[in-house]
């Protein structure tokens, strides 16, 4: 990666930076993008939000911090309504730079760059992608390698994701990394929390828990969570796993629990808004992606102080250290992860260092003011 030219001693006026998203949906590009709206320094930077599709949860959260929301309330995969919406809010809120997120916003977003009319002020473009984003047709390809020349800087939030975009064709030159930042909590009595929750869903008071927070999608390979959790209960039948979240896999999950035998040790939570109040409650956190970005819901237990188990891909290995923070295994190892799990589970020691260990890397490594000073310096640098 090229280094950051020196900045401007003296900045005279305030960047004007516009967030372009396709919703503000709870998921994770979504919260980084809040997170960064709302920490950006209002003496340097003016911001703004908007949404291509829909608001969510995170526009109540921008809008408490005074930052405005456009929504654009795109219905189709191309619509020429909300394109032209775009082009006359761009016009109206004139940014130094438009910086978009996932590959609908990438798409419009340098798409109507190009088109303003070259009389009117231009905004630097700076693109986001969010993951190895392995599931991109050839079309999409071809589109995002159609609007480099409107692409001032492609940002990865993780070195992972930047290489896999250097190998799509993006030059080296304009490839940057900001790793995403994550808030790192303090630790909370949870007693009140575990009683309520244990009894909602009818768990043992002496079952330990293993969770998964996140989307019921196909990348995610919960399946294989499933038939760890199989292996697992021969030995300990105490286990208990938490699915908390939804998606279009949930219903063949839910038949595959029944298939598997597991149905008495899985609880299927669904989407809970207070989900940051349950992570002090696992014993051990799992992830099993063949393909991601940088996992924000790996990062959250991390920051918790909750031992990881996680697939071995690039992206994992930048926040798992294998025996440090958490332990590392193939892709679709059910053994493997059936072998650590035990392992963590029945060590409580073990579980603890690695604990420890995880929540030190999130404080040191991926704050929100270290993410925060690494956009400020991208702005800065495509401005220069």
């Amino acid at each position: 990666m090229s280094t950051i030219p020196a900045m401007i001693a003296n900045q005279s006026t305030v960047i004007k930076v516009s967030l372009l998203i396709p919703t503000l949906d709870q998921s994770g590009a979504e919260k980084q993008l809040s997170l960064l709206a709302t920490s950006l320094p209002k003496e340097e930077f003016e911001v703004q939000v908007i949404a291509l599709t829909r608001g969510g949860p995170y526009e109540t959260l921008l809008r408490e911090h005074n930052i405005p929301v456009t929504i654009l309330k795109k219905r189709f995969k191309f619509d020429p309504l909300a394109y032209r919406a775009l082009k006359k809010t761009i016009q109206q809120q004139q940014p130094d730079i438009l910086h978009t997120w996932l590959f609908a916003a990438n798409s419009y977003g340098r798409m109507a760059v190009k088109r303003l009319s070259k009389t009117r002020k231009t905004p630097k473009v700076i693109v986001s992608e969010r993951c190895v984003d392995s599931w991109k047709s050839k079309w999409q390809h071809n589109v995002d390698r159609r609007l480099l020349p409107q692409t001032s800087l492609l940002v990865g939030n993780s070195q992972s994701v930047v290489d896999f975009y250097q190998e799509q064709g993006v030059p080296q030159s304009i490839l940057r990394v900001v790793p995403n930042g994550i808030p790192i909590p303090a630790i909370a009595n949870t007693e009140t929390t575990r009683k309520e929750l244990f009894q909602q869903y009818d768990i043992p008071a002496d079952a330990q828990l293993m969770a998964f927070v996140g989307r019921l999608a196909r990348q995610k390979r919960i399946e294989d969570l499933l038939w760890t959790l199989q292996l697992l209960r021969q030995m300990n039948e105490k286990i208990i796993l938490l699915l908390i979240g939804e998606g279009p896999e949930r219903a063949k999950l839910e038949q595959l629990a029944h298939k598997y035998t597991v149905t008495p040790n899985v609880r299927f939570l669904g989407h809970r808004p207070d989900v940051k109040e349950l992570f002090p409650l696992f014993d051990l956190f799992l992830l099993a992606s063949d393909f991601e970005g940088q996992s924000n819901s790996v990062m959250e237990a991390m920051s918790y102080g909750i031992p990881v188990i996680a697939s071995d891909i690039p992206p994992n290995r930048e926040l798992v250290v294998h025996g440090e923070t958490g332990f590392l295994t193939s892709v679709g190892d059910c053994t493997g992860y059936a072998q650590y799990a035990e392992r963590i589970l029945a060590d409580p020691q073990l579980a603890s260092d690695l604990g420890t260990a995880a929540r030190k890397k999130m404080q040191q490594d991926f704050s929100i003011a270290k993410m925060t000073a690494g956009y400020a310096a991208l702005y800065r640098e495509v401005l220069a």
